[in-house]
């Protein structure tokens, strides 16, 4: 009569399995990176679109006031710049207000010192409700307390380094911070003549 012995079993040793394991966390773990990576995006372009949207309403208002005559091209520079003598838009980077009286943005009317005349610029967060209306009970108004900007008006200058007459410049940047993202910058430029 003939034994037979044990056969190879087939199967996974503890060693392989541990590997295996290994390996799955590994790429487990870089799967949740992405995804941290990608929510921190998400919210960020959320900033970008606001940056966005609050240069180009510095730039609207200007034009606007040039268009309906409450800035002349006398004052469509900042406050004592070589462009020209009377300007009224602030130097430097400063934390964004609704407008003053004037209805023109970051013009000395919007400040009281380094405060707000109104209130501090912000968004209309939609209620409950989907309603907007602050006033109504309807949203939620969100201050852009990171927020600032900077209106930079200059001469426009030909190929060859010479000024434009009746011709400027308008540079607004919009800086922010989001979390981990320090010191993001949004900057839009427009040239604005003295005629309309």
């Amino acid at each position: 009569m003939k034994i037979h012995g044990r056969g190879r079993q087939a199967g996974f040793t503890l060693i392989e399995t541990m590997i295996a394991i290994v390996v799955l966390g590994v790429g487990i773990l870089g799967l949740a990176a992405m995804l941290a990576d990608g929510i921190a995006y998400m919210d960020l372009s959320q900033d970008d679109y606001i940056a966005q949207q609050k240069a180009a309403e510095a730039v609207e208002s200007i034009f606007t006031a040039r268009d309906i005559g409450q800035a002349t091209w006398n004052t469509i520079c900042n406050v004592s710049s070589a462009v020209c003598s009377s300007g009224v838009f602030i130097n430097g980077a400063e934390p964004m207000c609704d407008p003053g009286p004037d209805g023109i943005v970051d013009t000395a009317d919007d400040y009281n010192g380094t405060a707000c005349n109104i209130a501090a610029d912000a968004i209309i967060v939609p209620g409950s409700t989907g309603a907007v209306n602050v006033n109504a009970g309807g949203g939620t108004r969100l201050a852009l307390s990171n927020f600032t900007r900077t209106v930079l008006i200059t001469n426009a200058l030909d190929t060859s380094g010479n000024i434009i007459a009746n011709l400027r410049q308008i540079s607004v940047t919009v800086t922010y911070t989001n979390g981990r993202f320090k010191n993001r910058s949004y900057t839009l430029s427009a040239y604005i003549s003295n005629f309309s």
